[in-house]
């Protein structure tokens, strides 16, 4: 995990132990992996006023950067195996993070995958492979599977060997500190998001009015809560829809942006979100940040948005930036 440097009138104060009188070696973010020794050079200045004059000695400040890290720290890209073709089929709603967990999953392992996406409103098509409403769903005909909830799909692309090599995904972390970031932001990124995904008019499950009207009529927006939005009828739900799309947005990314900047300090490097490789940790973040590329004006850290990027052309799963709203 990163750490970071606190700051003192404008500089950064680096963590120190002194070593002599003069010289002092300080540790750099692990994300640099190098350290620092830093030299103090006294000097002596001379000040004359009208009624005195005294000396003052001044520090110097030098560094010299060597590149031996304390500890051996990997943020090597994740080598992507070969190419596996089998015939399987993903139901998914594009804008769903559980259905992109499992979108990550296959790419990140190389398994090409036909991707059916499930118009919002079909109702029987998921009810006749696994007898609800519900995605993803992961239909492998190769051995007569057909199943739902995304991470017992994962657990099954990655331990079955004709889907590749096998645990190529580290388990979870346990960290709680991305799973209280996400609940930090969840009432901010539904309004900001579940607006946008219907007036698009661009995701596949959409593409007609009733498909939209179904994700409205059962997609609360803050501050409703289910059973409040349950009890507003259709009309209503439309029209709260409508005026959350058509309000300035401004403060509320303002909100966002200063979010991402907490975010970005805690993700490990480009490539991962949490120290030893890439885990379950990144399937579940990464699906959920990927929906914020719907929105506009969004001002994403350099770091984060290199993870993001990295992430996507991994994986094969396409941002929103270029109809972002």
């Amino acid at each position: 995990m990163k750490r970071t440097i606190p700051r003192l009138s404008g500089f950064s104060v680096l963590p120190f132990v002194l070593l002599s009188t003069t010289t002092v070696r300080a540790w750099l973010p692990s994300r640099m992996a190098t350290t620092a020794a830093v030299t103090f050079k006294p000097t002596t200045s001379t000040t004359t006023s009208s009624s005195s004059s005294f000396s003052s000695t001044m520090l110097h400040l030098s560094t010299d950067v060597s590149d031996s890290p304390p500890a051996p720290v990997s943020i090597t890209p994740f080598n992507k195996p070969k190419r596996v073709v089998l015939d399987n089929t993903l139901y998914v709603y594009d804008h769903c993070p559980f259905c992109v967990r499992v979108r990550l999953a296959l790419g990140i392992k190389n398994v090409k995958h036909n991707l059916h996406f499930l118009a919002n409103d079909d109702v029987d098509t998921p009810t006749r492979l696994v007898g609800k409403k519900i995605a993803p769903i992961f239909e492998f005909p190769e051995d007569d599977v057909v199943m739902a909830e995304s991470m017992d799909i994962i657990e099954l692309i990655d331990s079955d060997e004709r889907f590749g090599p096998t645990n190529m995904i580290r388990p979870p972390s346990g960290r709680t500190d991305l799973k209280e970031w996400q609940k930090s932001v969840q009432s901010l990124l539904r309004t900001l998001q579940r607006p946008r995904y219907v007036a698009t008019g661009l995701l596949p499950e959409f593409q007609q009015r009733d498909a939209r009207h179904a994700f409205i009529v059962n997609h609360q927006l803050p501050p409703y809560d289910k059973e409040e939005w349950k009890s507003l009828d259709k009309d209503e739900k439309l029209r709260i829809f409508e005026e959350a799309m058509a309000a300035d947005p401004a403060p509320m990314i303002e909100e966002l942006n200063a979010r991402l900047v907490a975010l970005d300090d805690i993700v490990y490097c480009e490539y991962y979100c949490t120290e030893g490789g890439l885990s379950m940790d990144d399937i579940d973040l990464w699906a959920r940040l990927r929906s914020i590329t719907i929105i506009r004006d969004v001002k994403w850290p350099e770091g984060l948005r290199k993870y993001m990027d990295n992430m996507s052309e991994l994986a094969d799963v396409p941002l929103y930036d270029a109809m972002a709203m």
